[in-house]
């Protein structure tokens, strides 16, 4: 038998062997794989980065089945979110939130909450350092209600579209910006398909954010899967859903709390609303009631005379 050779002798050998065939692994950061391992070269290595976006998705306790249902069709919006159970809202939710978004290793959170049984509030922040918007939700259609003749295939990329409006003032830029990370997905994600076949549209209107979905629909020449140059001009657009509108309440410099940057001016809780549809309805009530205490002073005042041919048919 032959002798065993020496640990350091087979180390040797073994590293004399991956230097002359294989090359080593670039050096791993946080924006994804380095080139140039040596300090003298990081002038000229490159950096590759790679999108980690990840959203976690959540709501509040004692939400209605109409606002679930819209967070459930944002959920198969989204391959790269993350869906986590009910939280309570209370005055210390921010702090559990960016604790469940640190645990679920995610950038992002959209929080729907959920308040009387009537009205959802909408928060979109970037933990865990900020920041944060938090909208009211109108207008709110789900898929399974509208139904829409749109279809497209689940975990497909999406084309992001903006009105011109998002550049004219700051806080419709950074609005954009934050919906451009978080509904955005992706590139080269495990759960999403490599091609595009949808369309995102926010929109601004009355200084309200509508947001649509659409599919995008081309007719196809022959049995081939290619699509002819004179079909893209035939493309058109289905909507698929779901549809609703977000009403910028307050931005705020951190996440889920913070200084304030921006306060829409022209916003009414809907509790101010109520009220006052409570108030006219009062007001309705109290103008019948002054009506008839004006007729009776009037027939008292003014009594008719008598008919002598009242009791001819009596006798």
């Amino acid at each position: 038998m032959g002798k065993k050779r020496k640990h350091s002798e087979a180390a040797a050998v073994s590293n004399g062997d991956k230097d002359e065939t294989a090359t080593e692994r670039p050096k791993r950061t946080l924006l994804g794989f380095k080139d140039g391992s040596t300090e003298e070269n990081k002038e000229s290595s490159i950096v590759t980065f790679r999108n980690k976006e990840k959203v976690l998705v959540t709501c509040s306790r004692r939400i209605s089945y109409r606002y679930r249902h819209l967070m459930l069709n944002l959920v198969s919006l989204l391959p790269h979110c993350k869906k986590d159970n009910k939280v309570e809202s209370k005055d210390a939710k921010g702090a559990t939130l960016n604790e469940l978004v640190e645990l679920k290793s995610c950038s992002s959170c959209l929080f729907f909450e959920c308040r009387k049984g009537k009205d959802l509030y909408l928060w979109m922040s970037k933990c865990p350092n900020g920041p944060s918007v938090k909208f009211l939700v109108n207008a709110v259609h789900t898929m399974e209600e509208l139904k829409l003749t749109g279809n497209h295939l689940k975990g497909s990329r999406p084309i992001l579209t903006f009105s011109s409006n998002f550049d004219k003032q700051p806080h419709w830029k950074l609005l954009k910006e934050m919906f451009m990370q978080i509904f955005g997905t992706p590139k080269d994600h495990r759960k999403s398909k490599p091609f595009y076949d949808h369309v995102f549209v926010f929109s601004i209107l009355d200084d309200h954010v509508w947001f649509r979905n659409y599919q995008i629909s081309c007719p196809h020449t022959g049995t081939t899967q290619k699509i002819d140059r004179g079909d893209l001009e035939k493309m058109t657009l289905v909507e698929v859903g779901p549809r609703f509108c977000l009403n910028p309440i307050k931005i705020f410099g951190g996440s889920f709390g913070g200084p304030t940057l921006y306060e829409n001016p022209f916003y009414v809780a809907p509790n101010q609303i109520r009220s006052l549809e409570k108030k006219q309805k009062a007001g309705k009530y109290a103008k019948k009631v002054k009506a008839k205490t004006r007729r009776k002073m009037h027939q008292l005042s003014n009594p008719l005379e008598v008919d002598e041919f009242a009791d001819m048919w009596k006798e």
